[in-house]
């Protein structure tokens, strides 16, 4: 009798994570940030209206609150304001935390050897701060703003980070706080899982296409087998079979 047919071992999934709202908790740092950055422009706009756009690249998000307000800025006075937008965030650095259970997540990962990288529309001077607050070195894999011709909604951030992963996109999972990182991590052709740590509800990253949605990286942790990890769970919770 023939034997089985031999199948190939699937490929362990990688983990492509955005950063602000997802791996640490500086959502609100950015929103007060640009709205005092946009202030010195005389640009006066509510914090619920930045915060909703936070995720997107600094020039769409610039655009889309620009829309908004009928103004227009030249190139130059753009990036300015960016620019503005980064000093008045490292201003407030020394406030911004991990999310629950984000440097164990990542500790997890590695220690099980399942790839995984940042990918965020933060500029590389914002981003490089954080690495310390998630107990990860200098050489972890990060993508950011300056390394891509485009930022979030397109996939360009997370096509580049899979590609330094040397992993293919479709055997990657995206994990991210806002529907800009979805609506990127579908038109990059991988699976997305939503966190509720940047405050977007549950209803829209499943409409943006989240798989799973989850409190925050703590709960991702515990909840490991529901996208294919095993035997990463924390201490304390059970051990899928």
């Amino acid at each position: 009798m023939a034997g089985r047919p031999a199948y190939a071992e699937p490929p362990v999934p990688a983990f492509l994570f955005d950063l602000d709202g997802t791996l640490i908790d500086s959502v609100y740092q950015n929103v007060i940030a640009w709205r005092n950055a946009l202030a010195k422009l005389d640009i006066e706009l509510s914090v619920w209206r930045i915060h909703r756009r936070i995720g997107m690249s600094g020039g769409l998000f610039v655009s889309a609150l620009l829309r908004e307000t009928g103004r227009s800025l030249s190139e130059q006075d753009i990036e300015c304001l960016q620019e503005d937008h980064a000093a008045e965030y490292l201003a407030q650095i020394d406030s911004v935390r991990p999310l629950p259970g984000a440097p164990q997540l990542l500790a997890a990962l590695t220690a099980h050897k399942v790839p995984w990288a940042i990918a965020t529309s933060g500029r590389a001077v914002m981003a490089r701060q954080s690495l310390k607050l998630l107990g990860v070195g200098d050489d972890a894999v990060m993508v950011t703003r300056d390394m891509v011709r485009h930022a979030k909604p397109d996939p360009d951030l997370f096509l580049a980070a899979a590609a330094l992963l040397g992993v293919d996109p479709a055997h990657a999972m995206v994990v991210g706080d806002s529907v800009w990182d979805l609506l990127a991590a579908r038109r990059a052709g991988a699976l997305g899982i939503g966190l509720l740590s940047g405050g977007y509800g549950r209803e829209e990253l499943e409409r943006a296409g989240a798989y799973r949605v989850y409190a925050d990286p703590a709960d991702l942790l515990a909840h490991a087998d529901e996208v294919g990890i095993r035997n990463i769970a924390g201490p304390g919770q059970p051990q899928p079979m």
